[in-house]
Formats: C-alpha cells, sequence, structure tokens
C-alpha cells in the first residue's frame, strides 16, 4: 500500500512541541487519576499526584506467616479471642492477640511518609492496629503504626504492611474490612543513634511447643529472643530484626533473630529515644519499664497491663540461645547490641547455629553462635581454611564488627553494601 506522506510546517511543529512540554510538566489531578496493576500485597495503586501512591492491603491472604488470625465475609478477625497459655510475667498470657502480615509492596518511587487509613469495627475491651515498615539498602526499619503517618529517616523503596489484632480473653474481637495506604515523600527525620548496645537482665523462656508471637512452634534448644515490642519483632524464619546478646564479661555471644514479643510488655521499645519509644517515654533509653518498676516502683512497679513486675527482664532468651549461645545457668545480665539500628553490610546465616570463631579456620576457639536467619553485620573478609558448607566450598570467612570470624560457606546472601577485603 503506498503511504501518503505529509510535512509539517515549521511553525506548525513548534505549536506541536510546545503544547508537548506544557503536558509534559502538569500535574497529574484528581480528574486523570490513572491506575496500574496491582502487585503482590495489594490491590490497586493509584497515582493521585506525583510522588504520591495510594493502595489497599491485601486481607485476602492468610497464611504459615500469619498468627491467629481469620478471613470471614464481615472482614478479617481474631480466630480464638482466649489467651495463650503462658506464664504469669508473658504478655501473652494477658491478652489474646492475632497478626496478618502482608506480602511487601515495590514503589513507583522511593518515599519517606507513609499513612494507613483503617476500615474496622473495634468492639470496647478490642484493638485493631495498622503498622508499616519501610526497606532501605542496609534493611528493614522497625515496624510503626501508620494511622497518624510514619515518617522515615530515609526514603525507603519498599513498603510491608501488617495488622495487629487484640482483645480481652474471651471477649469481643475486632473485625477489619480494609486498610488504604498513602506513600509520598516529605522531608525526612534525623537517623537514630546507629548501633545502639544496652545492658540488660535476660530470663530464659522456656516454652517448648507453645507458638511465638510471629507464629513459630518453639523448638527443644532453640535459638532466638524476645523483646517488650512488636517493633522489631521477625516475620517468621527471617531475622530482618537480630540481635547479638554477649555476657558482660564478652566471653560468649549469639546472634539471634528476634521472634516472640515480651518479657511483660509489648510497647516498650526501651532502646530507642524519648521521641521515638512508643511509652515510658520519662525513662532513659536503654531504660526497660519492667527494670524501672522492678528497682523504683516505677508505674506503681506494674507493668502495662497493672501486673505487679517480679523481676527485671528487658530481654527473653530461648532455651539454645541461653545454654549454648551463652553458656549461662541462671538468669542474668547481657549485653544487647540491636542490630537494626546500624548500618553497613549484613550477611544472612542460612544454616545455624554457625560457629563464631576468634579466626579464620576451625582450629581457632568459639566465642559463641550466631542462629539460622540472623542477620550479621560483617566488616571485611579474609582467606583462611577452605571450608565446605550448604551454599558454597569456599576459603572465605568474614570479620564480624566484633572482630570474631563466620565461615562463608554458610551465607546464604549479603546485602547492604559490599565487603571489602581485610
Amino acid at each position: 500500500m503506498r503511504r501518503h506522506h505529509c510535512r509539517i510546517r515549521p511553525a506548525t511543529l513548534a505549536a506541536i512541541l510546545a503544547l508537548a512540554l506544557i503536558a509534559a510538566v502538569v500535574p497529574v489531578t484528581n480528574a486523570t487519576r490513572t491506575t496500574a496493576p496491582a502487585t503482590a500485597g495489594s490491590l490497586t495503586l493509584t497515582a493521585a499526584a506525583p510522588a504520591t501512591e495510594r493502595w489497599s492491603a491485601d486481607l485476602s491472604v492468610i497464611d504459615r506467616d500469619d498468627v491467629n488470625v481469620r478471613r470471614t465475609a464481615a472482614g478479617l478477625r481474631l480466630r480464638e479471642a482466649r489467651a495463650a497459655g503462658r506464664s504469669p510475667r508473658s504478655p501473652h498470657s494477658a491478652l489474646a492477640e492475632g497478626m496478618l502480615l502482608s506480602a511487601p509492596r515495590t514503589l513507583a518511587r522511593p518515599a519517606t511518609r507513609v499513612h494507613a487509613e483503617i476500615n474496622a469495627d473495634v468492639p470496647a475491651g478490642a484493638s485493631a492496629e495498622a503498622q508499616v515498615r519501610g526497606w532501605r539498602i542496609n534493611g528493614w526499619t522497625e515496624w510503626r503504626a501508620a494511622a497518624a503517618g510514619v515518617t522515615f529517616d530515609r526514603p525507603v523503596s519498599r513498603v510491608q504492611t501488617r495488622v495487629v489484632l487484640t482483645a480481652r480473653a474471651g471477649g469481643a474481637t475486632a473485625t477489619v474490612r480494609g486498610i488504604q495506604l498513602t506513600a509520598d515523600a516529605t522531608a525526612a527525620v534525623s537517623a537514630a543513634t546507629p548501633g545502639l548496645t544496652y545492658r540488660v537482665y535476660a530470663t530464659r523462656i522456656g516454652l517448648v511447643g507453645e507458638l511465638t508471637a510471629n507464629g513459630r512452634t518453639v523448638q527443644p534448644r532453640d535459638h532466638f529472643v524476645a523483646l517488650p515490642s512488636r517493633r522489631g519483632l521477625s516475620p517468621l524464619n527471617t531475622g530482618d530484626y537480630t540481635v547479638r546478646v554477649c555476657t558482660t564479661t564478652g566471653s560468649r555471644c549469639e546472634y539471634a533473630p528476634v521472634w516472640d514479643v515480651g518479657p511483660w510488655n509489648t510497647r516498650d521499645d526501651y532502646w530507642n529515644p524519648s521521641a521515638v519509644r512508643e511509652n515510658w517515654k520519662n525513662l532513659p533509653q536503654g531504660r526497660p519499664e519492667a527494670q524501672a518498676a522492678y528497682q523504683s516502683g516505677y508505674n506503681g512497679g506494674r507493668d502495662q497491663f497493672g501486673r505487679t513486675v517480679l523481676n527485671p527482664a528487658g530481654i527473653d532468651l530461648a532455651d539454645g540461645t541461653f545454654w549454648d549461645g551463652l553458656q549461662l545457668a541462671t538468669n542474668a545480665w547481657v549485653d544487647v547490641a540491636y542490630l537494626w539500628t546500624g548500618g553497613g553490610p549484613r550477611a544472612v546465616v542460612g544454616d545455624g547455629p554457625l560457629n563464631i570463631r576468634t579466626g579464620p579456620s576451625t582450629s581457632y576457639g568459639i566465642r559463641g553462635l550466631a542462629a539460622r536467619f540472623a542477620n550479621v553485620p560483617v566488616q571485611c573478609y579474609v582467606t583462611g581454611q577452605s571450608v565446605a558448607g550448604p551454599y558454597r566450598t569456599t576459603t572465605r570467612w568474614n570479620r564480624l564488627a566484633t572482630g570474631q570470624y563466620v565461615s562463608h560457606a554458610y551465607i546464604s546472601t549479603v546485602y547492604g553494601g559490599t565487603v571489602p577485603v581485610c
């Protein structure tokens, strides 16, 4: 077929280009909204304005990383409105609780602020909260309640949402019909001091066969810890939030993921400064509320549930962490580093518990353990003994921030930057 060619006059071409330029810089308004295909963990994205994204959290998928929730025709509810059979000091004995974790959403552009609107029926004695966290180059931020908006200290490229439901034992449960989220860019707040470390009192968890707050069935000689705030709670089978817990002499340490909530409280992120800390903002940073209640009668000597605090615990250790990692015989004071508050490359332990050694060979002494899924900070790497592991055979040994070494043969991945040669 013969094609007909038309010639555009210079004046006409200039007018067309001018119109195109104007169209390129006119912001999208509510009258010109467009939608894009949904990604995992969301329904539909609506671009309401430049640098703004809106989507709905997907509450329909209940799987292994969700705890004690069910989907009904009315919405998301607790599956069982009864408290778990825990010891009197456990926060799980005070309330029935459940949690749904959505799939992470990759943003079309980095954002520094996320806001959530929750549509729910919440009877007296129950609660329903939407929480979010953001992915940065060196890992996830802490979880934050998003109803009033969350501002991150630097732009995030992914956002994950979770819903936390609580109810009085045997009482009515909330029903969540939907959650709408908005991400945009705003002025970032100052970053917290990296690598926070505090000395707190540690107790042993025990409770073999029971469920943790993130849905793990506690195993004999298990390796994880509990902190009294969900802000640092890792999803099931991850070490997104990992602590390094050491004896006060430094002779033994373990890197362990945070898989449970407690002891005593559930809203005491005591490692954070007052401006960020969820409750008890008048306590010194690094002082658990249970410690203040036990030692000086703070809050009338009671926890957030009104129970008399019987020890100053700020961390719980699973049996393997307690006996094998730190080789403790009884409850004790320990030094805890909250590793997600730091920066730099992180190595994920793919198989463990992995021995931490004083040098790059199995002939060197063992100074502790790194639990499976733990995210450990790596300074650099050296060449040492060849080791055949589940991921590779290699002579590479990673030197950790404390100067000890782990074989790279047991590391599943490294993120947060390039690891240099020592």
